[in-house]
């Protein structure tokens, strides 16, 4: 009885973790890692995202960021829906195609303030062919997937 209680909670968390696109394995706080350990602020700040360092470790809706400096964790920490990528870190065109891939901090575009990243440069060229197409697409298949396992898709 107490093994299958104990699936079923593992379960439901393992579903919840496919909203957001993380890292295999665990942080030392017992959370997924988003963004591959990258300061989500420094992909606002400048032209190459920077590293984050586990000392500066703020935790969103289950999912630890690490960030390069306590600054920019205080700016995660005040308001973090304004630096966080759109469909959970999943590929933009991705989620346009009713897919969740890897999004990937070197191929990544921000408009209207808001952060897309892609899985690899031939699909951030498709993207940028038809920019906004491909936003409005995805903003309009993702609720439909956003609950869905990846292995689902």
């Amino acid at each position: 009885m107490l093994a299958t209680a104990a699936v079923l909670t593992l379960s439901s968390t393992v579903f919840a973790a496919d909203e957001v696109n993380v890292a295999n394995g665990l942080t030392l706080t017992g959370h997924p890692l988003g963004l591959h350990g990258v300061d989500p602020v420094s992909m606002f700040d400048g032209e190459t995202p920077g590293l984050g360092d586990a000392v500066h470790t703020s935790e969103h809706e289950g999912v630890d960021y690490y960030f390069a400096s306590a600054k920019t964790k205080e700016r995660f920490d005040a308001e973090p829906e304004a630096f966080l990528p759109q469909f959970g870190g999943f590929c933009a065109f991705g989620v346009f195609v009713g897919k969740k891939l890897d999004g990937d901090v070197r191929y990544a575009d921000i408009v209207d303030g808001k952060l897309y990243l892609f899985v690899n440069a031939a699909i951030f060229q498709k993207y940028l062919e038809k920019r906004e197409e491909v936003i409005e697409g995805a903003f309009a298949k993702w609720p439909e997937i956003r609950s869905e396992a990846v292995g689902d898709l």
